[in-house]
């Protein structure tokens, strides 16, 4: 099993910057990717950025240039760094780890922060 703890969501303005952080813990062999998803009322859960255990990432094009997602292997943890928010990025914000449990790849789900962008 992985836990997923989450923080930095929050309000703010249309321009301003928020980072969120997201610490896997618990019994996995190892963990290959982490990554953020979200998703806005009304609208599908979606990918925002993807970071695996080798270092390739992939981003949503709406959040290029934008976000940057940066990991810290040895804690196990993730970051999520936005940059010139939107209202359009105003959603829940959904951690992902994927690990290998036993010999089987398991995503893992936090439980979500609000973030919120006013203009």
């Amino acid at each position: 099993q992985v836990q997923l703890v989450e923080s930095g969501g929050g309000s703010v303005q249309a321009g301003e910057s928020l980072r969120l952080s997201c610490a896997a813990s618990g019994s996995f062999f190892s963990i290959e990717a982490m990554g953020w998803s979200r998703q806005a009322p009304g609208k599908q859960r979606e990918l925002v950025a993807d970071l695996t255990s080798r270092g390739s990432t992939n981003y949503a094009d709406s959040v290029k240039g934008r976000f940057t997602i940066a990991r810290d292997n040895a804690k196990n943890t993730v970051y999520l760094q936005m940059n010139s928010l939107n209202p359009e990025d105003t959603a829940v914000y959904y951690c992902r780890a994927t690990a290998i449990v036993g010999s089987t790849l398991v995503n893992y789900w936090s439980q979500g922060t609000q973030v919120t962008v006013s203009s």
